[in-house]
């Protein structure tokens, strides 16, 4: 007797159906996450501040210039970009009421050193007279009356002579003055520097600036031999810094490089910036002025304020770091595992690790992705982790 047809074909049946449902599995099945990992090693941790906002690059000497007395320029002897030396002259305003002022006072002064010598000759003379009468009195050729009236004359001349060079004080005074007026209306360079910018042209008009009233400067001078840079820091760690601390120096001008220098000043006050956080303004120097090149006053800059270092330290990237000292560590089997670590010095790029793990082991930095979470299957770099 021939068996059942659909007996024979039922494991045929129960075949396909399960080839079905392994293809349903397969297709349902969680897909591994793709993590960037980083392999744990062992060097140097910082723990840094920075700025809260852009720094500075600023001159050690700065002066914006102005005549004290208005007037129009009528000289001016350096452009923008100029150096000067100390003492150069750079700019002159119209004063040529105070110059013949100036030289009427030095004529007064040569008239009255002349009315001096002439006065005090005449007292010379008076005074031999007194002399030769006094003698001729004792000798009883001349009455006492002569004697006295010759010695009263003496007298008189000798105060027209201190007279006479009183007046020449007076007019060394006056013409002192009269320079100290033409001074108000001319500008000479405080310090050697470059001229970084003028304001007004020859023939136009220069006004000082009063009290109060924000009127620009003549000109701009710069001394660009000494250079410095200003930043401000969060006033909640401006305790934790001071004068000498060792900074880290980077320049927007100057991309992908940083030059070591010192702190050279913390403000003693905070400044408050409308609707910016209080800061506290520090100054830094470069401990090797020349490192970085020709810097222009003006350049942005950051200053990052080293305040502890660890060498050769178990760390990993701060980006692994979750909240609550938690990282995800690869596990051999393929999944993500959480685990808890103790931290020390830590900064923007670096944490140091004193417990939980060891140089060798693997952990997520990509920790934004979706799906990253304790347990997940994962694949290192989008290719299956290593059994």
């Amino acid at each position: 007797m021939n068996a059942n047809p659909l007996l024979k074909k039922l494991p045929l049946a129960l075949a396909a159906a399960g080839l079905v449902a392994a293809a349903v599995w397969w297709a349902g099945r969680p897909q591994p996450v793709a993590v960037v990992l980083a392999e744990i090693d062992r060097g140097k941790v910082e723990a840094t501040i920075a700025n809260t906002r852009a720094g500075t690059v600023e001159a050690c000497q700065r002066t914006k210039l102005s005549t004290i007395l208005g007037g129009r320029i009528e000289v001016l002897a350096v452009k923008e970009g100029d150096r000067v030396q100390k003492g150069q002259l750079l700019m002159k305003l119209w004063n040529d009421d105070q110059q013949a002022q100036a030289k009427l006072a030095a004529a007064q002064m040569q008239t009255t050193r002349k009315r001096v010598a002439e006065v005090c000759t005449l007292a010379a003379n008076a005074k031999r007279e007194a002399a030769r009468q006094s003698s001729l009195k004792e000798q009883g050729f001349v009455s006492g009356s002569r004697e006295e009236s010759a010695r009263a004359e003496a007298e008189a001349k000798r105060a027209s002579c201190d007279a006479a060079r009183a007046e020449v004080g007076s007019a060394e005074a006056k013409l002192a003055a009269t320079r100290v007026e033409q001074g108000r209306t001319v500008l000479y360079a405080p310090f050697a520097g470059t001229v970084a910018k003028i304001v007004g042209e020859v023939g136009e008009y220069s006004t000082p600036s009063p009290p109060g009233v924000p009127t620009p400067p003549a000109i701009d001078l710069i001394d660009d031999s000494c250079l410095y840079v200003k930043a401000p820091m969060d006033e909640v760690d401006a305790p934790k810094i001071g004068e000498g601390q060792a900074v880290r120096i980077s320049l927007d001008a100057l991309p992908k490089q940083s030059f070591p220098g010192k702190v050279k000043r913390v403000a003693p006050y905070v400044s408050a910036v409308e609707k910016q956080a209080r800061t506290v303004d520090i100054e830094a120097t470069f401990d090797d002025a020349k490192a970085p090149g020709r810097l222009l006053v003006g350049y942005s800059a950051d200053v990052e304020v080293i305040l502890a270092v660890r060498e050769n330290v178990v760390r990993i990237p701060t980006s692994a770091l979750q909240e609550g000292g938690r990282v995800l560590v690869a596990g051999s089997d393929g999944r993500l595992q959480a685990r808890t670590v103790k931290t020390g010095l830590a900064n923007w790029e670096f944490t140091e690790v004193i417990e939980g793990l060891a140089a060798g082991d693997r952990v997520v930095t990509s920790l934004e992705r979706p799906g990253v979470k304790d347990g997940a299957a994962f694949t290192a770099d989008g290719k299956p982790a290593a059994k």
